[in-house]
């Protein structure tokens, strides 16, 4: 077994307004939005006509888990 790190992932999130996060990740050239939509955006009280629906971070972590 290794026990030594082979990889840390090196990211950076901001904060932009309410739920939306800005996501700069590697490799990337762009960073990635992050907020809430539908029955999450509903769960927390965000008014969609205020905050415009991003994928949550939930979303992105079930896709990965699935690739």
């Amino acid at each position: 077994m290794n026990d030594q790190v082979i990889y840390s992932s090196k990211i950076r999130i901001e904060r932009v307004k309410g739920p939306l996060r800005r996501a700069y990740l590697p490799v990337e050239q762009m960073p990635v939005l992050f907020g809430v939509h539908s029955e999450i955006a509903a769960q927390y009280q965000v008014d969609p006509n205020v905050h415009e629906p991003h994928a949550a971070t939930l979303d992105y972590l079930v896709a990965a888990a699935a690739g």
